[in-house]
């Protein structure tokens, strides 16, 4: 098994990828209100800086800013888990593992977690999770997507709303 090696820095700026176990499930974006709750329930709790979010149907691309000192985002990650799953009626089917240390079933156990290291790597990874649902073919671009923080970059004037949207033969003539 490969030994995982978090980096855990006080009020580091990270990058995640958060899965459902079932990848076919579109159980984030079908409970889209347990979801958000969730997560006003953790940051409640040890608050966060959301810099950048997608929400698609099985999985999450977030970048967080945590409180000076405060490097503990596995704590954070858990209790949205937690709480989304509690949300959920029962009947998603569970390994005998899983029902053994009596876990639901919904979400993958690790989940990818890199720390930002700088202004490029924040905005690379920015761009990454604003793309992911054109990516996945979800939406044609990225202003069609409604989970995604890239709607408050483009109210906060940092981004387009024609963002990474293909130049057409009829938009490079007006230009």
């Amino acid at each position: 098994m490969p030994n995982y090696r978090r980096v855990w820095i006080p009020g580091g700026t990270y990058f995640f990828t958060v899965a459902l176990a079932d990848r076919q499930s579109a159980l984030l974006t079908s409970r889209i209100a347990e979801l958000r709750a969730a997560f006003r329930t953790a940051r409640a709790a040890r608050p966060f800086a959301t810099e950048a979010i997608v929400i698609l149907p099985d999985h999450i691309h977030a970048i967080w800013t945590l409180p000076p000192g405060d490097a503990d985002y596995a704590t954070r990650w858990s209790q949205i888990k937690a709480t989304f799953s509690r949300a959920l009626p029962a009947g998603e089917r569970a390994s005998a593992s899983r029902a053994r240390r009596r876990e639901r079933g919904i979400w993958q156990r690790r989940y990818w977690a890199r720390a930002i290291v700088d202004e490029n790597d924040f905005a690379a990874h920015a761009d990454y999770i604003h793309i992911n649902p054109v990516k996945h073919g979800l939406a044609a671009s990225a202003r069609e997507w409604p989970w995604s923080s890239f709607h408050r970059y483009v109210r906060d004037g940092v981004l387009a709303e024609t963002w990474a949207e293909p130049v057409t033969a009829l938009s490079r003539s007006v230009g």
